[in-house]
This record gives structure tokens, C-alpha cells and sequence, in this order.
């Protein structure tokens, strides 16, 4: 495996200070605002392997499905690129669904490499770890940072054909205007022959949704805190933990499901030097977990400059992952 994850020191100081920016903005917002890619740190991963885990989190069994039961079917359009090419994923995590994939495409002898892109170096290094025992042969470029900062970096170094995966229903971590931009910066960075590969969580029984990420055994609650002691370990702050409470809603008409911290008291949070004052029962947005309709992935295919070549959905009809081109 050919290794590139960057392990220099100023590349730590530069991303500290990114996300003591973007900390300081959102709390200042009205209203508070944390951005949820930034659950990640090494007990953020862990408490997300748990929550992936869950009997009621039913995304990660259903793309799974795919991957591990349709596995010919996501490979067929990706086989016929007939030329070497780079598979980049967007927020890798550990592999797990894609590794299907992976080792189907070696194993049928495809001229490619893998270059997983995650904000997590953490979660990078068990990737690597893993994807070395099990596809001991596959070509591999660990890529930390954000997604677009590495998709360019990624489209610099290899002028091959692309094949881009967004999975997981991460699409639904935007609302639909974020999701169309993003989806339009992909396309502005891809040319004729690329594709993409996006993991869509489909509308459903508002109850199945809810539960998901309202889990009884408070797994979900315990991921959204973990930001809180994230901040108070890294940029100096104090919030007490036990002062704010999880909530979560779903609007089955408009597809968003949000989870919100609670603030249970008025109070004051103090982040390196900056004062944040808080009223009791005052809210943090911490993310958005969008559900799609068919319709609403379509036009959102055509207004990103995209057609859908072909779709796969899993046993229940939960799920699909949508592969588009230009």
C-alpha cells in the first residue's frame, strides 16, 4: 500500500485553527450552530461504530445490503471505464461497504486506486489497517481533510478517470440548497467519463426514521455531547455536559430529521477567552439528516449537471445508491 497521509505537525496546528474558527463562528450564530463533521474524533468514531451498530439505525444494514448482495451491480457501470482510474471516497469511516466493492474489482482485475477521504485521521489509520490485511494488494492513498480540499488535491496528483462514492446517506448531512452546491462542485471538478456514486436515505415510515437517531439507549445523545467535551479538550472551553440534553425531531413532509442540543439552564461558556452566554432551554443546531424521495433525488441529479445511468436499492426498498454521470 502506498501510504499519504500526512503526519507533520503544521498540518495539526492548521486544522486546529480551522476548527477553532469555525467553533467560534457557529456559536456566535442566532442560532448556535455546530457542524456535525466535526463529531469526529477518536471517541466520536468509536461512539459512531456503536451507533451503526444499533438494532433501530437501520442505514447501515441497508446499504450494506448493496454493497455485499449487489455487488456486480454497482461494479458493472464502474468496469465498463475500460482504463485505469481512481476510486475516491468521500468520508471513508473504516471501509466497511466499500471494502465489498474493493475487493470485487481487484479480484476482477480493475487497474485502479483507492483514495479514501475522511477528516478523521484517526478512523484513516484503521482503514489502513484493515484494508491491508484483507486486500493486501490494493493501491492505496489515505487522504485527511476536508472533502473538497482533498478532492482537488486527489484530481492533481492523477489525471485518470474518476469514479467519486458518497455514502452512508451523507448527502442528507445538508439541506437540499447545500446539497445541490455540493453536488455542483463535485460535477465542476469531474470530466466526461467520471462517475458518482451517492448513497441516498429514502423517505419511509417517519417512526423507523425517528428511532434511528433517538435511540433508547441514548448512543446518538452521548455522540451529538461529545462535541461539547471535543471543544473543552481542545480549545480550552468548559462547557458542562450535564447542563445540555439531546433532542431530536423529524418532519416527515419535508424529509428533515435535526438533532438540536438543549441548554437546561442559563448559562455562561467561556471558549479560548470568548464568552458565550446561553439561556436556559436555548438550542445548538447540531445536524440535519435529510430523507429523499425519488423525485427529489432526480432533480437533484439534473440541476447538479448529472444523469442518473443507474439506481440500486436494498431488499426493503430503504435505501439506494444512485450512480450518476456527466
Amino acid at each position: 500500500m502506498n501510504l499519504q497521509l500526512e503526519t507533520d505537525s503544521q498540518l495539526e496546528i492548521d486544522s486546529l485553527e480551522i476548527f477553532q474558527k469555525d467553533i467560534l463562528e457557529g456559536l456566535s450564530m442566532s442560532p448556535k450552530k455546530l457542524s456535525s463533521k466535526y463529531f469526529y474524533d477518536k471517541n466520536g468514531d468509536r461512539l459512531f461504530q456503536q451507533i451503526m451498530a444499533m438494532p433501530e439505525y437501520y442505514l447501515t444494514d441497508c446499504e450494506l445490503d448493496i454493497f455485499k448482495n449487489k455487488t456486480e451491480r454497482i461494479a458493472s457501470p464502474i468496469s465498463k471505464i475500460n482504463e485505469p482510474f481512481d476510486l475516491i471516497e468521500l468520508g471513508a469511516g473504516d471501509a466497511m461497504k466499500s471494502s465489498y466493492l474493493l475487493k470485487y474489482l481487484e479480484d476482477s482485475g480493475s487497474d485502479f486506486t483507492y483514495m479514501p477521504i475522511d477528516i478523521s485521521r484517526n478512523i484513516l489509520s484503521i482503514l489502513n489497517e484493515k484494508l491491508s490485511l484483507e486486500i493486501p494488494s490494493l493501491e492505496i492513498n489515505l487522504l485527511e481533510g476536508d472533502y473538497f480540499d482533498m478532492l482537488n488535491k486527489a484530481t492533481s496528483i492523477s489525471k485518470r478517470k474518476k469514479v467519486v462514492m458518497f455514502l452512508g446517506g451523507n448527502i442528507g448531512n445538508m439541506d437540499l440548497e447545500e446539497a445541490r452546491h455540493f453536488c455542483r462542485e463535485i460535477r465542476r471538478r469531474l470530466n466526461p467519463g467520471d462517475l458518482l456514486l451517492i448513497g441516498f436515505d429514502l423517505k419511509k415510515n417517519p417512526h423507523t426514521i425517528l428511532n434511528a437517531y433517538n435511540d433508547a439507549a441514548g448512543i446518538t445523545a452521548a455522540f451529538n455531547l461529545n462535541l461539547l467535551t471535543r471543544i473543552n479538550n481542545e480549545l480550552d472551553a468548559d462547557f458542562n455536559r450535564d447542563n445540555f440534553e439531546h433532542y431530536q425531531t423529524y418532519d416527515p413532509i419535508s424529509g428533515a430529521c435535526r438533532s438540536f442540543l438543549v441548554s437546561l439552564c442559563k448559562q455562561k461558556v467561556t471558549v479560548k477567552n470568548s464568552i458565550f452566554n446561553f439561556e436556559e432551554n436555548e438550542l445548538i443546531d447540531m445536524e440535519i439528516s435529510q430523507k429523499f424521495s425519488q423525485d427529489d433525488i432526480e432533480k437533484l441529479a439534473k440541476d447538479s449537471g448529472f444523469h442518473i445511468i443507474t439506481e440500486i436499492k436494498d431488499s426493503k426498498d430503504w435505501f439506494v445508491d444512485s450512480i450518476w454521470s456527466i
